[in-house]
């Protein structure tokens, strides 16, 4: 038995899916549509039942009517089945009037894409940290005085924030100047509020960091990776490591984990049964029956 029992709440963060019309493979290569669908298969394979997904950002590569049709023909009927909202994050890459009109339902306008959902006693905000035309990020002084306003009056259990530009640094080369500009205003905003956790795409890898002392989650793209260890003055994106988060809401902390998309070997399992008997014995044998994997004599 868990010592924190169960999440008040589980959330599916996933990013930069970065898909073209006409199913076009990203950079000619790429299949976007397929390393998604294998992300969503696995998710409901899995039993978790999230009650949002969350799509930080970049959810087309050039803002194409297409392309944001075709992802939500994939992804609304795999959040039907499984239960759950869906949450769409502007980022760089998107279209604010296409992306309205395709995904939302809205008037095709080019005011930011901002929002604010509740999962019971939860807020979950959505920034829009887009520019259109560039690819840093931007928080208006209007989008900063809705979220002032916003976060006056603190939810029941807390704030998440989604955003597609995550402010914290990124060491990769010439990626710095793709950084949220004007952090500080942020961090004003968020300070002494109940904002437990920022969720944030746009790097193409895992990495949590802490900003105006909240952490901050930021996914690794579903399309494709960066290589933080590429070779110094290299810019290098990989075919490998997408992954999506998972986010589970505890009373007293956000925990988030990273699942990696595709099939790989299995090379060790525990059954419920075999725990179960494992848990019935004395705390040595505990030990010793998990790290050689026997079934447990009782």
């Amino acid at each position: 038995m868990s010592q924190y029992g169960e999440p008040l709440h589980t959330i599916v963060h996933i990013s930069d899916t970065h898909f073209l019309a006409g199913e076009k493979p990203l950079y000619g290569t790429v299949d976007t549509d397929a390393t998604l669908t294998q992300a969503l298969v696995q998710l409901e394979r899995s039993g978790i039942r999230p009650e949002l997904l969350v799509f930080t950002g970049d959810i087309a590569d050039l803002g194409e009517d297409d392309a944001y049709r075709r992802i939500r023909g994939i992804v609304e009927p795999a959040a039907e089945r499984l239960g759950a909202r869906v949450l769409w994050v502007m980022g760089n890459h998107d279209d604010r009037a296409r992306l309205r009109a395709e995904l939302l339902d809205e008037e095709p306008v080019t005011e930011p894409v901002v929002t604010s959902i509740r999962l019971g006693g939860l807020r979950v905000i959505a920034l829009d940290t887009s520019v259109p035309g560039y690819h840093h990020g931007e928080l208006s002084e209007e989008q900063l005085l809705w979220l002032r306003a916003e976060l006056a009056q603190p939810a029941p259990e807390g704030t998440i924030v989604a955003l597609h530009h995550p402010p914290i640094p990124t060491t990769i080369p010439l990626m710095p100047i793709l950084e949220l500009q004007r952090q500080h205003e942020l961090a004003a905003a968020i300070e002494g509020t109940d904002v437990r956790a920022i969720l944030g795409g746009h790097l193409h890898y895992s990495t949590t960091s802490m900003f105006a002392g909240v952490p901050v989650s930021v996914a690794a793209a579903t399309c494709y990776t960066m290589d933080v260890a590429a070779v110094r003055g290299r810019l290098t994106g990989l075919g490998g490591g997408q992954a999506f988060s998972l986010v589970h809401v505890y009373g007293d902390r956000v925990v988030h984990s990273t699942v990696p998309i595709g099939d790989f070997p299995i090379v060790s399992g525990f059954d419920n049964e075999f725990v179960d008997r494992v848990y019935a014995l004395p705390e040595p044998e505990q030990r010793e029956a998990f790290s050689r994997h026997v079934t447990p004599q009782t």
